[in-house]
């Protein structure tokens, strides 16, 4: 509620502002004399400097300290040791292509919004991603990948490695399964039962990799749910290291000046994605 207030005190200073902006092209339009108008108007343009200053300072809050609501709520969770949240910070690009979800050279790799903390005995990080590497057959940025991307430690290693895929988007990961297959990897649609889930997911792994084991109906389930309502998911899972790729091509939590930002489906849509990634994680770590 007080960021909303905030809200409506940046909506009239917009308003004012620009009343006073419409002032200023009168007042210059009715003196002749350019450089007394010029200076005469001085004021006036130090005052919207000012605003959109404080409005740009509104944006820039706004979403950390949601964030940090939303992070608080979820610390109060047994399993949850301190959540620790950097909204400047971003996932190293060296443990992004340590997944090998995605065989690139990004062009563009931003992120923001960094989370690090631990649950039971899985340490994890997450954040926003943005990646897109060059067109190799346009003169264009192409898109690969833009969402929440997480990386979660064991204590004790998986045994086998395990790759997920959407079919999807095979047409823009084929390097990911050329290379996955070159080191070893084998498809296990096989062993998958859930007939749902083939028909949406490629599954691959290496040899002795008990995949059904990791791949639980209810966790499968999860998957298929959190895609119908919301969007593609990844996973790779390697030793000790699993690494999660969730697609959201929003800007998530941003807010709008121009109308009310108290929004329930607002903030569920960040938590959602912060959950399905721990969830995910919690899984794995439960069903080996």
């Amino acid at each position: 509620m007080r960021l909303d207030k905030q809200r409506l005190r940046m909506l009239r200073l917009i308003s004012f502002s620009a009343i006073l902006m419409l002032g200023v092209g009168v007042l210059v339009y009715a003196l002749s004399e350019f450089l007394f108008a010029a200076l005469a108007c001085l004021p006036f343009m130090g005052y919207i400097a000012m605003a959109l200053a404080r409005v740009r300072r509104f944006t820039d809050d706004f979403k950390p300290k949601v964030v940090r609501l939303v992070l608080d709520f979820i610390d109060d969770g047994p399993l949850f040791g301190d959540l620790r949240y950097d909204p400047k910070r971003k996932m190293p690009i060296e443990k992004f292509m340590k997944s090998q979800l995605f065989i690139t050279r990004p062009a563009v790799y931003e992120g923001e919004d960094f989370i690090e903390g631990r649950i039971g005995d899985v340490e994890f990080e997450m954040g926003e991603l943005k990646v897109e590497e060059f067109s190799r057959v346009r003169q264009r940025l192409d898109s690969v990948f833009r969402g929440v991307f997480l990386r979660a430690k064991f204590k004790y290693p998986l045994k086998g490695s395990v790759l997920v895929l959407p079919k999807a988007k095979l047409p823009y990961l084929s390097e990911t399964l050329k290379v996955y297959v070159k080191q070893g990897g084998h498809s296990m649609d096989n062993y998958i039962s859930h007939k749902k889930f083939k028909e949406t997911y490629v599954t691959y792994g290496h040899r002795n990799t008990k995949v059904t084991d990791l791949l639980t109906e209810e966790l499968m389930s999860f998957i298929l749910g959190y895609r119908k309502e919301k969007g593609e998911i990844c996973l790779s899972i390697n030793g000790e290291n699993c690494y999660v790729g969730i697609w959201n091509h929003k800007d998530i939590l941003e807010p709008n000046i121009l109308k009310s930002n108290v929004s329930f489906e607002l903030v569920r849509e960040f938590y959602d994605d912060i959950y399905t990634a721990l969830y995910v994680v919690v899984a794995l770590d439960r069903a080996h």
